[in-house]
């Protein structure tokens, strides 16, 4: 009976939840490779033209299904995922720790960035696959396809954002509300890459997978540098939350 009840305490604990991030990551880093290999093969050829077509008006391909405003407003979502705008919201969140005297998860922010962006730089680089030119890009690219760099690092960002902010939350609706809205943030910016026919499909997927798995590591990171005592607990941890559950 001591065993049974060490392995369901085993169950619910963190090192569990690192368990499963691990293999999540391993996971990604599968898919990843799995579809960089049909890529490479000319396998996914099809189904790519075939999703992007599906998002032009039937007999005019330079024409994106939709009013003119549904345009403009995948322009505007896409700069979520821009360097510009993530730029901006690592810089102010960052600011944000290190006012707080939390500058190593300021530091675990910047990774999951600036990391993101240079493994994606490094990936387009040893990839080099042309962007569509089944339609007219509706947005102005400048680097090779694949992966989409805007899927890629926003999913990085806002996924560790979602994330950091989930661990200090002790109330679990907020935090499926804070990963849900990341997600959701890194599923609009991969599909306006689509809807501006600047990306093929398994571009984005590929920068999802990628993105999401350097979340996972930027959160190990995170859990490492708390296990060292280096940041802060997580606000539901007894050493900040005092007997009324408020701070001590």
């Amino acid at each position: 009976m001591l065993g049974v009840n060490r392995f369901f305490s085993w169950l619910g604990s963190r090192e569990l939840t690192v368990l499963l991030v691990v293999f999540a990551l391993l996971g990604s880093v599968w898919v990843f490779a799995e579809i960089a290999d049909e890529v490479t093969e000319g396998d996914t050829h099809d189904i790519d033209r075939s999703v992007l077509l599906m998002m032009r008006t039937a007999g005019d391909v330079s024409d994106p299904v939709g009013p003119g405003w549904v345009e403009e407003m995948g322009r505007d979502i896409t700069a979520l995922g821009g360097n510009v705008v993530l730029t901006l919201v690592t810089l102010m969140v960052m600011g944000y720790l290190v006012l707080c005297q939390r500058r190593r998860l300021a530091l675990v922010v910047l990774v999951a960035s600036l990391g993101s962006l240079g493994v994606n730089t490094l990936l387009k680089d040893s990839y080099q696959r042309d962007r569509p030119d089944l339609v007219p890009h509706g947005a102005a690219v400048y680097t090779a396809s694949f992966p989409s760099g805007h899927s890629m690092v926003a999913a990085a960002t806002y996924l560790t954002l979602g994330a950091l902010l989930a661990r200090a939350e002790r109330r679990r609706r907020l935090k499926a509300f804070y990963l849900l809205a990341a997600l959701f943030i890194t599923f609009i910016v991969g599909v306006s890459r689509l809807y501006l026919g600047v990306h093929w499909p398994t571009d984005v997927l590929a920068g999802w997978t990628a993105g999401a798995g350097w979340a996972l590591l930027c959160w190990l990171l995170a859990n490492w540098l708390q296990r060292r005592g280096q940041i802060e607990p997580e606000l539901d941890s007894p050493a900040v939350l005092g007997p009324d559950n408020t701070r001590s």
